[in-house]
C-alpha cells in the first residue's frame, strides 16, 4: 500500500521569486524579511489605489475564490484586490445548491477542476487541515482564507500591518517593546490563532512583545499556540482577566467576537462578555489602538467609531491593499 506525500510548503523570503507560483497555507511560511517586503508592496498598492484607483499588471488573470462558509470582509477584499490589478474573479458559493459538494464530490476534486479555468484559488472551509489537503493535490497556488479554527494567514497578514502602520513601527527603524492584548473567544477564533504566531516572528517589534490573553473561562488560549509563541525568547505571554488590568501599558487591544452559543445560559454569557465602549476608552491607554476582524457584535460600542484609536474600519481598508500585494507577489507581478 503506498502513502500520499506531502507537498513541502515555500518559506517566503524577501526574494520576490520566493512568493511567485506559491500557495500560502499558513503564517509559519513568511520569514521576517519576507513580511518586510509584503508591506512594502502593500504601501506601494496603497499609493496606487489612491492616485490611480489601480493598473492593469493582472490583466488577464482569473482568480477563483471558493468559499464554504459565509464571508463578507475577507471574499469581498479579495475580489476588489483582483479587479483594482486588472484582472477577473470566478466565485463559488460551496454551500449552495449549485456546488458540485452536493453531489458528493470531494473537496480535492472540486479544487483540481477549478483550477483548470482560473490562475490562483482563495478557499475557505469550515474544516481545519482541508485547505492543506488541497494545497496538497493543486498544481496552481491557493491561499488560505481560513479552515476551521486553524489559520487565517491573509487576516494576520493585515491585522500586523495594521498595527506596524497605525504605530508607525517602521519610522526611523525605532523599534519599541510592543504589548498586544488579545480579547474574547481565544480558543476557536483563527485570527487570533494567527495573530499571535505571526506576531512572535515577525520581528516587527523591539526588545520584547508581550501577548497578554484576556478570554472567559473555556475559551483561553490554545495551548499549542502558546507552545509556538514560547518558542521565541523574546515573547512574553500572560493571562489577565480583567480588561481594565490588561490594557494598562497596551498598544494594541485586539478584541474578537464571543459567540452566546458557546455558553450554556445568557447569564454565563454576560458573566463571561466584555464591552469596550467610549466610557471604558476613557481610561484606556491614550495611544491604544482598538483592532477587530469584524463582524461586531455588541462587544464594541457604536459611539466609539469616531474616536481615532478605533483602526478597525482602516484595518479592513488595509484588507485589500494587503491582498493585492499578496496576489502581485504570487502572480510575479511586482
Amino acid at each position: 500500500m503506498t502513502t500520499a506525500t506531502t507537498k513541502k510548503l515555500p518559506i517566503l523570503t524577501d526574494e520576490p521569486s520566493s512568493w511567485e507560483g506559491s500557495s500560502l497555507l499558513s503564517v509559519t511560511q513568511i520569514t521576517a524579511a519576507g513580511l518586510e517586503l509584503l508591506f512594502r508592496v502593500t504601501q506601494e498598492m496603497r499609493t496606487l489605489v489612491r492616485t490611480h484607483g489601480g493598473d492593469d499588471r493582472l490583466r488577464h488573470t482569473i482568480l477563483g475564490t471558493v468559499f464554504f462558509e459565509a464571508s463578507t470582509r475577507t471574499s469581498g477584499s479579495f475580489q476588489a484586490a483582483i479587479l483594482r490589478l486588472g484582472g477577473r474573479n470566478v466565485h463559488v458559493d460551496g454551500q449552495g445548491n449549485s456546488s458540485a459538494a452536493k453531489k458528493g464530490e470531494s473537496l480535492e476534486d472540486t479544487l483540481r477542476c477549478l483550477e483548470c479555468y482560473v490562475d490562483v484559488t482563495v478557499l475557505r472551509h469550515p474544516v481545519q487541515g482541508s485547505v492543506g489537503k488541497v494545497v496538497n493535490v493543486c498544481e496552481k497556488p491557493v491561499l488560505n482564507a481560513g479552515d476551521g479554527v486553524g489559520e487565517h494567514p491573509t487576516q494576520a497578514l493585515l491585522d500586523v500591518f495594521s498595527i506596524y502602520d497605525e504605530l508607525e513601527l517602521g519610522e526611523n527603524n525605532d523599534k519599541k517593546p510592543l504589548v498586544v492584548v488579545l480579547l474574547g473567544d481565544l480558543k476557536n477564533g483563527r485570527t487570533v490563532h494567527s495573530l499571535a504566531k505571526l506576531l512572535s516572528v515577525s520581528q516587527i517589534w523591539g526588545e520584547t512583545l508581550t501577548l497578554r490573553y484576556c478570554a472567559p473561562s473555556g475559551l483561553e488560549m490554545p495551548q499549542y499556540i502558546r507552545d509556538f509563541c514560547d518558542a521565541v525568547p523574546s515573547v512574553q505571554q500572560e493571562t489577565c482577566s480583567d480588561l481594565a488590568d490588561a490594557c494598562r501599558d497596551a498598544h494594541v487591544l485586539y478584541v474578537t467576537r464571543i459567540q452566546r452559543e458557546r455558553f450554556e445560559s445568557d447569564e454565563a454569557y454576560e458573566a463571561g462578555s466584555y464591552i469596550v465602549d467610549k466610557a471604558f476608552m476613557t481610561n484606556a491607554p491614550p495611544k491604544m489602538i482598538v483592532l477587530h476582524p469584524l463582524p461586531r457584535v455588541d462587544e464594541i460600542s457604536t459611539d466609539f467609531d469616531s474616536d481615532p484609536r478605533a483602526a478597525y474600519f482602516r484595518q479592513m481598508e488595509n484588507g485589500m491593499f494587503v491582498r493585492m500585494a499578496l496576489l502581485a507577489l504570487v502572480c510575479g507581478k511586482t
